[in-house]
Parts: C-alpha cells; structure tokens; sequence
C-alpha cells in the first residue's frame, strides 16, 4: 500500500532527519584503520582459539550463538565496538549490562571470558576484548548454518561505559520503523542493512515482556486470521499472559528453525508472524516500501540474504570507537578496566 497523501509529510521529514544524520556522521574524524592480518605475528592462533571455544559452546547448547551475535550488536550501537557492553558496574565506572534494554536480555559474557582467558594463556595482553566478541560473532553465525565473512581486527578496548546511550540508542521490541531506521542511519548503516541485520533473529529467543504487546495488540491483523497463525498466536498467549506475570518465558523468534540461521525468519514477516513488533514493521509498516521490497527478496534469495548479512556485519564491525585508540587498552579482564 502507498503512503497517503496525508503521510508525505513525515516522509519529507524522515528523509530530511536522515540527510542530518548522515552528515553529522560525515563530520567524524577518520574511522581508526583495521586490518585482515592484525594479530597475524603477535597471536597467529587467535582465530583457532576463538573457533574452537566457540564450536565447544554452541555444540552444548546452540543458543550460544544467538547470545554473542546479540552481545555483538549490543557493543557496537554505544560507542562503536569497543567492549564497553563486556564491563562490571564498579565504584567508578558505571557498565551498560543493567540498562533497560539490557537487563535480562543479554548473556554469554562467561563464555567470552573463557575464550579470553585462553588467549591470555597463549598471548597475553595482545587481543582485544572487542576483537574477541567480534570474531566471536561471526563464528557463532557459522556454526548454525550461517555465512562466513573476513573479520576486520586491531580494536582496542574502551576505559569507558555509557549506560545512557545504551537505551538511547539501540533498537527496541517495540518501536516503529521510523525510529529504528534512524538509530540505524545514525550509525552510518543503510536501509539495506536494518533488514538484513534483522535476519539475525531467525536464531534465538524473546522474553514475553518484549512480545507482549505484539501478540496482544495487531497480531491478528498482520498474519491475516488464518488457522495455522491462530493455532501459533494462542500457543505464544499461552506462553505470555496478558497480565500476571510471566516476562521471563521465552518464544523463539523464528520458531520454524529457531536454532539454524536461514531465511525462514523473512517468511515469518511475509506471513505476517514476526513475534516482535520492531520486526514485524519491515514487512508491514506504512513506510517500509524499500523494507517490504527486501523482505521479499531475502525470502525468495536465501544467498541474497546470506551476502547482504556478511557485508552489513563487516560494516557493523566497522562502527569504530575513535577515543579508545588513543585512549582505550587490551584488557586483561573482559569485564575490568586495567588497572
């Protein structure tokens, strides 16, 4: 459906926010340079290493996966990655982990310390804690199927947490499409990359307090009142009740492969049965015309999708913390500055 004439407006007023974005982000100092073969002399064993905890953990239970991709994500929307999400509340420094958006939601910071304290053991003080969770990352998406992509390294980690721009800026379960693209934009990722990247949840889990409001509210409308969509939203009601409780059951987001990273989460959308609304939006949204078209083709073109999410995580990847390469260090504990 086009948008009405009444609705052009706001979309000359997107466009208008989203050129601003971009040329604040212009206004940046140079991205910090990253390279293949960083570590390439000084641990040339770092990505067996992360490869092999990673096999480990995601073979004893596949949501591994789903958590370090999240806590990837997590990472680089506040401050760039830089391993900020990774760090204890202390007297000094106040963390991200308790965030609203946070809390509750994130996990997998013992397994990131388990593959830093091995490459500690075998090249101490060398490999970043935010280069550890980014090739992390793109280990746990092979592991469960997904792409492989070349992973950019010499991130240095930040003395620095920003509990604030964690609610500001990430993305939430609920907010509309607007809002979510312009958190997107504001990062320097493309339209392109907000659907793309939002393939990620075709592995891994919500908690009913992020579904909530979807499954009781246009639910019904988007999925078209069709048996099998009734039979799977009184399953998801079952699951998270309307009132008394319930936040921390879960449902998984792709719930036909929930544990295999492929495109069935795009026919979800296609389907009207994204369980959360902020995914939802791509596919239903009044202003998602360039949304709705990629939703399309990353559910007919599975490779389409497979080569859009390597190169958007490369540019996630990429979302750099200019401050912490001059003032930022190698941490010797993930969740500790140095002292």
């Amino acid at each position: 459906m086009a948008p009405s004439l009444h609705s052009r407006p706001f979309l000359l007023l997107f466009v208008l926010l989203s050129l601003s974005i971009l040329c604040m982000r212009s206004l940046d100092a140079s991205e910090p340079y990253l390279t293949l073969d960083y570590y390439a002399s000084s641990c040339p064993s770092v990505l067996e290493i992360v490869r092999k905890e990673m096999e480990c953990a995601v073979l004893s239970d596949p949501r591994n996966a789903a958590f370090i991709l999240r806590l990837h994500f997590h990472d680089c929307f506040v401050q760039g990655c830089d391993g900020s999400v990774l760090l204890d509340d202390t007297i000094t420094l106040q963390g991200e982990k308790k965030a609203s958006i946070n809390i509750n939601s994130l996990d997998g910071f013992r397994l990131i310390d388990r593959i830093k304290n091995k490459l500690e053991s075998e090249c101490p003080g060398i490999v970043s804690c935010a280069d550890i969770l980014t090739v992390a990352a793109r280990d746990a998406v092979i592991l469960v199927g997904g792409p492989y992509w070349d992973v950019p390294l010499g991130r240095k980690d930040s003395t620095t947490a920003n509990y604030d721009l964690a609610t500001a800026n990430l993305p939430a379960a609920n907010e509309d499409l607007l809002s979510i693209i312009s958190k997107f934009l504001y990062q320097g990722l493309s339209v392109t990359d907000v659907v793309a990247l939002s393939g990620a949840h075709t592995i891994g889990m919500a908690r009913c307090e992020n579904f909530r409001a979807r499954i009781y509210g246009d639910f019904q409308g988007t999925s078209g009142y069709n048996p099998v969509s009734n039979t799977y939203l009184s399953n998801l009601k079952s699951i998270c009740p309307a009132t008394g409780g319930g936040e921390d059951n879960t449902a998984g987001m792709d719930y036909v492969t929930p544990n295999y990273f492929d495109n069935s989460f795009y026919h979800l959308l296609l389907k009207g049965e994204g369980l959360l609304n902020s995914d939802q939006e791509l596919y239903s949204s009044l202003f998602g015309i360039q949304t709705k078209g990629l939703v399309k083709k990353y559910a007919e073109d599975s490779l389409a999708f497979f080569q859009q999410f390597s190169d958007s995580m490369v540019k996630l990847g990429n979302i750099t913390n200019a401050d912490s390469f001059s003032t930022g260090e190698v941490r010797k504990n993930c969740r500790f500055v140095n002292t």
